[in-house]
């Protein structure tokens, strides 16, 4: 089951469970669309895999289900995610 983590790891944007520009990797790293198009060009700091929409958990399984509490604030390093994609050759 996802985690569904409450924000971008970049730029702590937050990222409720129905948000529409949540994006994860393979691993759930979250961050929002407009990191993930503009400053990580679909490729994830932490892993080198692309991204997907994170689905949005039906609000009647919430409870059963709850979303995770934990953020995850990591600014990603601009100069190494750049030798990140050199490397990729993307």
């Amino acid at each position: 089951m996802l985690e569904i983590r409450p924000t971008c790891e970049n730029c702590n944007k937050k990222l409720p469970f129905d948000a529409e520009d949540a994006m994860i990797c393979t691993f759930e790293c979250t961050f929002c669309k407009s990191c993930v198009e503009t400053i990580l060009q679909h490729v994830c700091p932490n892993c080198g895999g692309d991204f997907v929409k994170r689905p949005i958990r039906p609000k009647h399984l919430l409870e059963k289900y709850p979303v995770s509490s934990t953020v995850v604030f990591k600014p990603v390093d601009i100069e190494a995610h750049k030798a990140l994609l050199k490397k990729l050759n993307v």
